[in-house]
């Protein structure tokens, strides 16, 4: 069994007394002192086994020539950089910010660092300066003066560095994060609570770039004492352009009726995609708000701790500072001040919003507006409105907020665990480099299509009303929209904001019908073939360092033309996304899509079998693993597939359509029966290799997506049931159990005699993503304890032992290594969320029918029929 006091591990070193003000019971809860014992290194070539290594060789030496190409002739940052892992940082905490309008990301200790405000592109850099500090004074001398942070840094050595971890804790509930502080000796304790706007199936707030800081002050003494909090910040992120010279700060003030918010601008003038930081505090009777405009972040920083420490605020100097010299940097503080009587509470407000309106990618072809400007300038002054929206706003994001959480965490049938996984895996929505952005209002079909007769008739409509929406594969794996992840991924997107999946599949639709003939060189082949065939699903929407949307494909390492899940997986969301949503309009825009991309498929089943084949290479989303000739994942999605275009061909009337996929799916359940399953599952393909019966984790994924769409069983089964359940009985028995003691999730391949399959470089990691989506399954199926007890090795591995939280990578082996940190397809936790509701949802049916049952079986109950016409209305 797995250690359910696991959790409580990262909080042991805590000397504190107090839980803090208003923080949950549910979410991710670290002390400040706590170190990560295990320390994993990203997954390098030297990890390959050399027999393995020799099948790479080639491939090697074509990455080596691509790589030196990107970096020193383009200058450019390669895709995937497998010479450059990101090292492992067990630091990061929940991020701050909107959709799409970039996001920063305070770490759990209280630093600033990692930044993505360049669309898609990262600094995974800590700007030491960016800080919370707390000036106490009593009877009109300061008594305590203290930089919130456990760093003791080479620079501002006036500063009172190296606060005691021990005596303060984080607790994460994405969107909403809170920092309880001990103040030692002083009797008053600090909550730092963090939000940001991320509101279900809101288009407008959740946009916004911004986050709020608000600190509630407990005085648990018997004196009196006035509070001040000061937020100083660099003018940059800690990119080299932070001292390209020409950067320059102002004061604000900005009021509307009553509310005031005041605060400085930081300008930051690069020449492409400039940007403004606004830092601010919200003014209010009881509450003084100063600021100083300028200070040097090298020196020793006494022109800003001193003069707060004099008299509990800062000296509030009007004009703007002169811009900095190339080679220096500059940064500014705003301070908020407020008394709090013996015993009682007051709360001080801060904003940090960030103003890029218009962005770049790397092509440099296109310039975007980002979706913010819609409510806000998009000129570059927006600083000062969003800082006084946010102020003003952050109680009612919050109160919508608590309304979505409240029914799941107090839902006594879901462990804690789950709870904390499931929200707070979603910060990859904001932060997986996602871009939101406007299209033109006048553009048409045509215009986005670059082809007359565009099948999609509500393309260009969909698209204004709520714009384009892209997310990046991992952070590591720089490719928007990667389709075959996002298939796992897309249930949060559905569930919460199902406008911005619909966004993204009608421009998925619209890459299907397009083709670019440029010939390039493919990594894993070496063959030489086109960039995008016609009607074929693409793998991504290109790169941010490059043109996106308008080179798609970033993805070179197969010729994906020829995967055989990328078109399946099209018209699999497609039916289920109209299955939650009822868009008949957006069901009638796919059909013509959906019918193309089958009639792609269908060449792959090669024998007329009515089951596809594998091509012999890694041809689908486990890109590292060969399937050859029948395939349960390839298979499975396939008759998934068949079925939901008989359920639309159903739904349109369009019988031919209808005749044509029935006969298919006939054949192929046959097939897939007669070549796959051997009893107890079904074996990974019906190829000659030795590894062809392994146990895949992922076989049932096309039950999966039929059970989420409240298929796969009565006249719409496709596996036969108890094939189904004897298949996750023994994925749970083997790849779940029989691997770590069963504390780590599944495993991708277990051998039917319980050593992991090590055929590949894939076969023997846990994809997370995946996993949760076999959790999903095990639920839909009725096996509620053993799908927790599967996810729940993957939450407890990376939040509690690995300390990859706010960065959930990939994958990870048994020892050692991790691949691809950051990434897109865990998201699909959400997935489980649903399968919980069609469980709650079938119990409450069964219910109602056993009562209405029960009615009619008593005698003294019983009611005649009613007869139409006797008066009755």
């Amino acid at each position: 069994m797995m250690d359910k006091e696991k959790s409580h591990r990262l909080m042991e070193k805590y000397q504190g007394s107090s839980s803090g003000c208003s923080v949950p019971e549910f979410g991710w809860r670290i002390c400040l002192a706590h170190e990560f014992e295990e320390k994993r290194e990203p997954f390098r070539a030297s990890n390959v086994s050399f027999s393995k290594m020799l099948s790479y060789f080639q491939l090697g030496l074509r990455y080596i020539r691509f790589w030196c190409q990107k970096t020193y002739v383009e200058k450019k940052t390669p895709f995937i950089d497998m010479l450059n892992s990101i090292p492992l940082r067990q630091i990061y905490g929940a991020p701050l910010g909107g959709f799409g309008g970039g996001t920063i990301t305070r770490g759990w200790r209280g630093e600033f660092c990692r930044w993505q405000l360049t669309p898609g592109m990262y600094q995974y850099k800590t700007v030491i300066e960016d800080q919370f500090i707390v000036c106490l004074r009593r009877n009109g001398q300061t008594v305590y003066q203290q930089v919130l942070s456990v760093e003791k840094p080479s620079t501002l050595t006036s500063w009172n560095w190296g606060y005691s971890g021990h005596h303060a804790f984080y607790h994460a509930l994405y969107p909403r994060a809170w920092t309880v502080y001990h103040l030692p000796g002083q009797h008053v304790i600090l909550t730092c609570r963090q939000i940001s706007p991320i509101i279900p199936h809101d288009y407008k707030d959740t946009s916004l770039p911004v986050g709020v800081f608000v600190w509630e002050v407990e005085n648990c003494g018997s004196e009196d004492v006035d509070v001040s909090i000061m937020f100083t910040m660099r003018n940059g992120t800690g990119s080299q352009s932070d001292k390209a010279g020409g950067h320059w700060n102002e004061p604000f003030c900005c009021q509307e009726g009553e509310e005031q918010v005041a605060g400085v601008l930081l300008h930051h003038c690069t020449s492409t995609n400039p940007y403004t930081l606004a830092v601010s505090a919200r003014a209010k009777p009881g509450t003084e708000v100063t600021h100083l405009t300028a200070f040097n972040p090298e020196g020793l920083g006494n022109e800003v701790w001193k003069d707060l420490m004099d008299d509990g605020h800062l000296d509030s100097l009007s004009g703007q500072s002169l811009p900095t010299e190339k080679g220096y940097l500059i940064a500014a503080a705003v301070a908020a001040r407020c008394s709090v009587p013996a015993g009682g509470c007051s709360t001080l407000e801060f904003c940090l919003a960030w103003d890029m309106p218009h962005i770049c990618f790397g092509g440099g072809e296109k310039e975007y507006k980002r979706r913010y400007t819609r409510f806000f300038s998009d000129t570059g002054d927006a600083g000062p409105a969003l800082s006084l929206y946010a102020l003003t706003h952050y109680t009612d994001w919050e109160r919508k907020i608590e309304a979505w959480q409240k029914p799941i965490l107090y839902n006594r049938n879901f462990p804690a665990w789950y709870k904390s996984a499931l929200f707070n895996e979603l910060y990859f929505v904001s932060d997986g480099g996602t871009v939101w952005v406007e299209v033109e209002e006048n553009i048409s079909n045509v215009d986005l299509m670059g082809v007359e007769n565009c099948k999609l008739s509500e393309l260009s409509k969909v698209l204004k009303e709520f714009g384009r929406f892209a997310y990046l594969e991992g952070q590591e794996y720089r490719m928007y929209n990667t389709y075959d992840v996002h298939f796992y991924a897309s249930f949060a997107l559905l569930m919460l904001w199902p406008q911005l999946q619909i966004s993204l599949q009608y421009d998925i639709a619209a890459a299907v019908l397009k083709e670019d003939r440029r010939q390039r060189t493919y990594l894993m082949s070496g063959e030489v073939s086109a960039v995008k065939t016609k009607n074929v699903v693409p793998h991504d929407i290109g790169d941010p360092d490059d043109e996106p949307w308008e080179r798609i494909n970033a993805y070179l390492i197969h010729d994906t033309a020829d995967w055989k899940d990328l078109n399946l997986k099209f018209v699999l969301q497609v039916y289920r996304d109209y299955c939650l949503t009822n868009n008949f309009a957006y069901l009638q825009d796919m059909w013509p899509v959906c019918q193309v991309v089958m009639e792609s498929e269908l060449k792959f089943d090669r024998d007329g079998d009515g089951l596809i084949e594998n091509s012999g290479f890694a041809d689908q989303t486990y890109d590292g693993w060969v399937m050859t000739g029948s395939s349960a994942y390839c298979g499975g999605l396939w008759l998934a597939a068949v079925c939901m275009m008989c359920k639309m061909a159903e739904i349109l009337n369009d019988s031919a359509v209808l005749q044509k996929y029935s006969m298919v799916l006939e054949n192929g359940k046959k097939a897939y029966e007669k070549n796959l399953w051997n009893g107890r599952y079904y074996n990974y393909d019906c190829s000659n290799h030795t590894y062809s019966d392994s146990v895949m984790s992922d076989q049932c994924a096309g039950q999966w997506f039929l059970r989420a769409c409240n298929l796969g069983t009565g006249s719409y089964e496709v596996f036969p049931n108890s094939h189904v359940l004897s298949a996750l009985k023994t994925i749970f028995e083997l790849n779940v159990q029989s691997f770590a003691n069963g504390t780590m999730g599944a495993v991708n391949g277990m051998r039917p005699n319980r050593s992991v399959d090590t055929s590949s470089v894939q076969s023997d990691e846990v994809w997370v993503g995946v996993v949760y989506g076999l959790a999903a399954t095990m639920i839909h199926e009725g096996l509620v304890k053993e799908g927790f007890e599967t996810a729940e090795g993957c939450y407890r591995t990376v939040w509690e032992r690995l300390g990859m939280g706010f960065q959930t990578p990939e994958a990870y082996c048994e020892k050692k290594v991790y691949r691809s940190l950051a990434y897109m397809r865990p998201l699909s936790i959400w997935a489980m969320q649903l399968a919980l509701d069609r469980q709650a949802s079938r119990r409450t049916l069964e219910t109602m029918e056993a009562g209405a049952r029960r009615v009619c079986e008593t005698p003294e109950l019983r009611t005649e029929p009613r007869i139409s016409g006797t008066g009755d209305i």
